[in-house]
């Protein structure tokens, strides 16, 4: 019987990896995937890391299984190939070229916005290889308050937008993003929309928790408010469980509704 679905995009700190778990990625998590690989299913880890801190963080958990794509800092997309994850030459390079142009563009208001922000808040304002501007906010009160106002400065940039998770935030190209990589692998594999899970738990996993992007939506019992309202939203699930667990429990239920000949034994 075929696979309900082909591609299954999952966030990666919060929904599939819990530091303070063991292990941290759920072993019944883990099976299903492994099980769902062996049958087909490209597993796609879409995350806000960058690559080198995403696979040192999964070295250490020392799973079985390994994604078949990494769409890192939300937006660079990268193919398993062997042992290596080798970068999408041509989506890449129009990702570093469109932020390297927008971001000249930012740079002159870098100065005023982290005057504004650090004459407020307790903040870190930062430069790393992925912004001229990034945050780190005392707590997710003051972070609100902060993303308001970058959102407002970004109405006057065309093509800027701001990117948080929890307390972090940096400022990104609106084209690129977790949904839109999602979509550009979809492209490469001829896979539809209709045939992708996507799962998260925060603000920057918003941009794939669409029904544009994937047909199925999952955020695990842990996900921040307005995540859960916005799978809920279009019909997704919302577990009780949280991390890897609620997750496995939401693509569970997918498969239960079309077969159960495929569930890991």
């Amino acid at each position: 019987m075929a696979l309900p679905f082909r591609i299954l995009s999952t966030d990666f700190d919060g929904t599939v990896h819990a530091e303070h778990e063991k292990p941290p990625v759920a072993v019944r998590l883990q099976r299903l995937i492994g099980d769902l690989q062996s049958q087909g299913v490209t597993w796609v880890i879409n995350t806000g890391r960058d690559l080198s801190s995403l696979m040192e963080t999964l070295g250490r958990a020392q799973i079985p299984i390994w994604p078949d794509y990494v769409v890192t800092v939300e937006r660079e997309i990268y193919s398993r190939e062997h042992s290596q994850y080798i970068g999408i030459e041509e989506w890449n390079t129009g990702c570093m070229t469109a932020h390297r142009e927008l971001f000249a563009r930012l740079r002159p208001d870098v100065p005023m916005l982290a005057e504004w922000v650090q004459g407020r808040f307790d903040a870190t304002i930062y430069e790393d290889p992925y912004s001229p501007f990034c945050l780190i906010a005392r707590n997710n009160g003051d972070a609100d308050v902060i993303h308001a106002y970058l959102e407002g400065y970004c109405h006057g940039v065309p093509n800027l937008t701001i990117v948080r998770n929890d307390v972090y935030a940096r400022f990104s190209h609106a084209d690129y993003n977790k949904g839109s990589a999602l979509a550009e692998i979809a492209r490469r594999l001829g896979v539809d929309s209709a045939d992708i899970v996507a799962a998260g738990d925060h603000l920057n996993d918003l941009p794939m928790l669409v029904k544009r992007h994937a047909r199925w939506l999952i955020a695990p019992g842990n996900a921040v408010p307005l995540v859960k309202e916005a799978v809920r939203r279009q019909e997704g699930y919302i577990a009780e469980e949280p991390h890897g667990f609620g997750v496995a429990a939401g693509l569970e239920r997918i498969i239960g509704q079309h077969s159960t000949s495929i569930l890991p034994g």
